[in-house]
């Protein structure tokens, strides 16, 4: 009979297979993104083309949707709009390369176990375990193919273990995928308009946030946003593109992220919070800046993290 110890070693095991195979295998499936009422249905390929990963996800649900990830950066094809939106990776957590972390630091706040088998999009899977150890994180169920590690559904668990939402390969194919597949479905691109996602490094050491337990900052962002209003004039209507810049910083324990989002403003905005899914959010007000903590952990972290932020004006 496995030992508690044995049995946490073969789950880091596990873990660690997960993340090593998400980013170096090819593969190319279907997945469904599941919460409550919602479904949504996406295809994803990722090739491994020397050193350099390549992705294509595209959104096969409502209006189109396609991203080409070259490494870090990602371009987004909005095809109704004839746009190309340039930009680079924020965090590291789109299915199945979910795992940021090193599965050692992971158990500092889960307890990590080995689950039962079973299969998933005609794939036999063993199961892993991730409970949290606070009430500051949701607890997940991972399926790896057992054959290659490659993470088949993720499950997020609240504290009743109920489910919050659920993400499942229904079709893939792991292993010979040709290198067309990763090319953009629009192929003529002439007169579409290419915006680039101002993005730049930003020291905000004036913010402080504390952060749940665990959860490492690992970016300080500034970009620009740009906002489009239609105004009508006395003779026609125009267009007017206002930018404002918003700062982030982005917290993640390896496994769940949180954003902190602050911009000045002077408009004013309800003050509130809302949940989604996993993902929670609380937008306030703080002396002249708005702040938006938004993260997919509990309601409570949030809230901790939320009024835990000040600034420090020397």
């Amino acid at each position: 009979m496995p030992t508690k110890t044995s049995n946490n070693q073969d789950a880091q095991v596990l873990l660690k297979k997960i993340q090593v195979a998400a980013q170096r295998l090819n593969y190319s499936g279907t997945f469904v993104y599941q919460q409550s009422n919602q479904m949504r249905t996406s295809r994803i390929t990722h090739i491994l083309s020397g050193k350099n990963e390549v992705e294509k996800l595209e959104i096969l649900d409502g209006k189109p949707r396609e991203y080409i990830r070259h490494n870090d950066d990602v371009a987004c094809y909005v095809p109704e709009a004839k746009t190309v939106l340039i930009e680079k990776r924020v965090t590291r957590d789109v299915f199945p390369a979910i795992l940021a972390a090193n599965s050692a630091d992971l158990a500092d706040h889960y307890t990590i176990k080995v689950g039962e088998t079973g299969r998933v999009a005609g794939h036999d899977c063993q199961a892993v375990i991730l409970e949290p150890k606070d009430n500051l994180r949701y607890g997940y169920k991972l399926w790896a193919d057992q054959a290659t590690g490659l993470l088949l559904k993720a499950q997020t668990l609240d504290a009743k273990d109920e489910l919050v939402e659920q993400i499942a390969f229904t079709q893939i194919e792991i292993g010979n995928i040709d290198h067309s597949r990763v090319k953009p479905s629009f192929s003529n691109t002439n007169g579409w308009h290419i915006e680039n996602s101002v993005l730049s490094q930003v020291n905000l050491s004036k913010w402080s946030v504390t952060p749940p337990p665990g959860f490492k900052k690992i970016q300080e962002l500034k970009r620009l946003i740009s906002d489009t209003q239609n105004v009508a004039g006395k003779t026609a209507q125009h267009t007017t593109t206002s930018q404002r810049e918003v700062s982030q910083i982005v917290f993640s324990d390896g496994l769940a992220a949180i954003s902190v989002f602050i911009e000045p403003s002077s408009q004013s905005r309800p003050e509130g919070a809302m949940q989604q899914g996993a993902m929670n959010m609380i937008g306030r007000r703080q002396g002249d800046y708005w702040l938006t903590v938004v993260g997919e952990v509990p309601s409570a972290a949030i809230r901790q993290m939320s009024s835990s932020i000040e600034f420090k004006s020397k």
